[in-house]
C-alpha cells in the first residue's frame, strides 16, 4: 500500500496550491479519502474527506469555502485544491484512506487504515 502526496511548497498569503496524492496497493474505490494536516506542535486536524464514489464530500469549518476536495477513481488520485490560503494553513499536509463501513467519524485521523507521508504547505504573510 502506498499513499504519494505531491504539491505541496511555499506560497504567498492569499495564493493557492494543489495537492495530489497518489493511490496504490489497495482498491482505491472502496476507500473514502481524506486529507488531514499537522501544523509543528499540534496534533493531527481534519481537512476535508471524499466519499469513495465521490458524490459526498466533508470539510472542516476551517476550510470549508475555500478548499476543495475531488477524485479520480480511473486513476488511483485524490486532489485538494486550496484557494485563498492563509499563515494558520501552513502544515504538512497528509491523504489517507479510510475503508467503507470503517466505523467513526472521518474526521477522527484513528478511522482511517491509511498514510501518505505528507507533503509541506507553507504560507508566507
Amino acid at each position: 500500500v502506498q499513499l504519494q502526496a505531491s504539491g505541496g511548497g511555499l506560497v504567498q498569503a492569499g495564493g493557492s496550491l494543489r495537492l495530489s496524492c497518489a493511490a496504490s496497493g489497495f482498491t482505491f474505490s472502496s476507500y473514502h479519502m481524506g486529507w488531514f494536516r499537522q501544523a509543528p506542535g499540534e496534533e493531527r486536524e481534519f481537512v476535508a474527506r471524499i466519499a469513495n464514489n465521490g458524490y459526498s464530500t466533508y470539510y472542516a469549518d476551517s476550510t470549508k469555502g475555500r478548499f476543495t476536495i475531488s477524485r479520480d477513481n480511473a486513476q488511483n488520485m485524490v486532489y485538494l485544491r486550496m484557494n485563498s490560503l492563509g499563515p494558520e494553513d501552513t502544515a504538512v499536509y497528509y491523504c489517507a484512506a479510510k475503508a467503507l463501513g470503517a466505523s467513526g467519524p472521518s474526521s477522527d485521523p484513528r478511522t482511517y487504515n491509511y498514510w501518505g507521508q505528507g507533503t509541506q504547505v507553507t504560507v508566507s504573510s
